[in-house]
């Protein structure tokens, strides 16, 4: 019987195919040639003396038996990868903690800090899963995460680190350079660059939203340049061609070594709830290796506050 059973990663290619309906998004996905998705599956239907997909020359759907397989497969890989991640959790020593971190947080924030993490905790090895995706305790090999939002994920605990404020900032070149920038209105002979995000439906601070907290109700946001991740607009101000909307805590450091300048004191909150936190299994609030990373993590955002 069980040289009927298509192996883990033709399993992987069916599940797939059958999620796409789409050879070649599943191609991508997998990392094969759609020739090679559509030989594969053929393989698997002449295995087991079955049809799983009806294909006319544009489209392809599952067939009753299809469905079946393609729902077992999708859940005996889940199973498989939540085993894996618990095996590998199991294989990890207790001087080792693996933790799931955006990268933009990873990169302006974190990063440039783990020389103190390391002082602080010779003994204790913090590895990265770099990613912005949610991540499941269960079923991923991770033990702790940072994340943005409002906190709140089930079987969790949700530490808050610290709030999201939104400041002008532009390097010394361009204050150099001019149109000189003694009030908020003269930022308008200059370009003018802000993220362009949504995260969790909410509308991150842009130009217009800036200025009516500065006292600048009639302004034109039509010719700022928006950017779809922050490290964009942060190489665009360090390069001197614009100023920038950022988050004062990510530029922390540029702006305590001079290389960015932050313009006035107008900060805009991205939403009273939304802040990063630490997050970790609830059964996990005991273990010294987390409570470690919580505090020290606290004691850095104690040591640089926001000033805004």
């Amino acid at each position: 019987m069980n040289r009927l059973l298509p192996g883990t990663r033709a399993l992987r290619t069916l599940e797939a195919a059958g999620r796409h309906l789409n050879f070649t998004r599943a191609a991508n996905e997998v990392g094969l040639t759609p020739a090679a998705v559509s030989y594969q599956i053929k393989e698997i239907e002449d295995q087991l003396g079955l049809v799983l997909f009806t294909r006319t020359s544009r489209t392809i759907r599952l067939t009753p038996a299809g469905a079946v397989l393609v729902e077992a497969a999708g859940e005996a890989l889940d199973t498989l990868r939540r085993a894996a991640a618990r095996a590998r959790k199991l294989g990890r020593d207790a001087h080792h903690l693996r933790l799931s971190v955006g990268a933009r947080f990873a990169t302006n924030w974190l990063l440039p800090r783990l020389p103190q993490w390391r002082a602080a905790h010779p003994g204790l090895d913090l590895t990265f899963d770099i990613s912005d995706d949610l991540r499941d305790f269960a079923g991923d090999d991770v033990d702790v995460a940072i994340r943005y939002g409002a906190g709140r994920y089930a079987g969790a605990v949700s530490h808050r680190l610290f709030d999201t404020v939104v400041v002008p900032v532009c390097s010394p070149a361009l204050l150099a350079r001019g149109p000189a920038i003694a009030r908020p209105e003269d930022l308008a002979a200059h370009t003018l660059c802000y993220v362009d995000c949504r995260p969790g439906g909410i509308v991150w601070p842009d130009w217009p939203m800036w200025m009516v907290a500065a006292g600048v109700p009639d302004f034109d946001g039509s010719r700022c340049v928006a950017f779809a991740e922050s490290s964009h607009v942060v190489q665009a101000v360090l390069e001197g061609g614009a100023a920038g909307l950022v988050e004062l805590e990510l530029v922390d450091r540029e702006l305590e070594q001079g290389r960015l300048v932050r313009l006035f004191d107008v900060g805009v909150k991205v939403a009273p709830d939304y802040a990063y936190h630490l997050v970790y299994p609830a059964g996990s609030r005991d273990d010294p290796r987390v409570q470690a990373l919580q505090d020290w993590l606290d004691g850095e955002v104690r040591r640089r506050p926001s000033g805004a």
